[in-house]
Order: structure tokens, then sequence, then C-alpha cells
């Protein structure tokens, strides 16, 4: 029921010719048995929806992932897409979604 977040860099993956590569943090995490692990993009609480047409907003996307969390992964990933759904509505996807989960 807890969520303990681990920020990323705030720079993208690809670089443009002449650009200089950036180095990534690395992070050491220490994980016991039923933990769980969610690597995500920026997708899924940058999407619009709802029923003023705002963004699903990380904070809302962080609650979501603890109310789910104790469900099997299976179980985790529909909820995950019904959500979306849900909020998305009929307006159109506006990023790349990305949700990588896995437990210990």
């Amino acid at each position: 029921g807890e969520l303990l977040e681990t920020k990323a860099n705030k720079f993208p993956i690809g670089v443009f010719v002449g650009e200089k590569l950036k180095k990534f943090d690395n992070h050491e995490i220490k994980l016991k048995k039923g933990d769980a692990i969610y690597v995500f993009s920026d997708g899924f609480s940058d999407q619009f929806g709802g029923p003023f047409y705002k963004k699903f907003k990380k904070r809302e996307f962080k609650k979501l992932l603890i109310e789910i969390s104790q469900l099997k992964m299976k179980e985790q990933y529909k909820e995950l897409e019904k959500a979306l759904e849900n909020w998305q509505g009929s307006n159109e996807q506006i990023d790349d979604i990305v949700v990588f989960g896995v437990r210990v």
C-alpha cells in the first residue's frame, strides 16, 4: 500500500547529431518478495479526458497503482486498461503510453 518513487532523469533517451550524450543516473533499490516495480512513461498521466477534458495527472495515476497493487499483474493490466478507456472516452490518444509492472 505504499509507493516509493525514484525520479527519472529529465532528458530524452536519444540525441540529435552533434549533441553530447548525457549519462543517466543509476539507482539501486532493495526489494523484498512480494514487492512490485512499475516503470512508466508520462503518456497515461498526460492523457486528456474525463468530464472536463483534463489530464489524468500523475498524482491520480500513482493513486490508481496503489489501489490495484495487490491484484495479480494480469488483473492490474485489465484495471489500467479499463481506467484509461473510461478516462479517455472518445478522445484521441495524445502520446505513447507505456506501463511496465513486475512482482518480485
